[in-house]
């Protein structure tokens, strides 16, 4: 597909090929990734655990995400760490982005076990109070 002119007569940008590298966003970089990885904006947000709109504020480049997400993006859809902060070198690293999603993995693991933690003892909490009213 070509670019076109709109009813303007302005060109217009053909829409299949808006990424181009040398003025890429984060933003732009995360999209790029998450549409070559065949996800969509709540498949991705999803699997990070965030809402949708926190999502797309990052595609936006209105937010940027924390540390530990990031870690998690770049292994979710197999692209270096360093590519997506910065642009620079390979989009996709295997062997970074395995390492990547192994520790995204471990990471929501330790999530889970202290949320299991946490829970634990609200509900030994609950159990002393009931028994002490009973």
């Amino acid at each position: 597909m070509s670019d076109q002119d709109d009813w303007t007569g302005e060109e217009v940008m053909d829409t299949e090929d808006w990424y181009v590298p040398e003025v890429a966003t984060f933003g732009d970089r995360l999209t790029a990734a998450r549409e070559q990885a065949g996800l969509s904006q709540a498949d991705l947000a999803r699997k990070l655990g965030v809402k949708k709109v926190t999502l797309v504020s990052w595609e936006d480049d209105l937010n940027e995400p924390r540390a530990n997400r990031l870690q998690m993006v770049s292994g979710l859809l197999g692209v270096s760490l360093k590519w997506l902060l910065t642009g620079e070198g390979d989009d996709v690293d295997v062997e970074e982005s395995t390492a990547s999603a192994d520790q995204a993995i471990l990471s929501e693991i330790r999530e889970i076990h202290a949320q299991l933690q946490n829970t634990t003892k609200r509900l030994a909490v609950l159990e002393k109070r009931l028994r002490k009213g009973a």
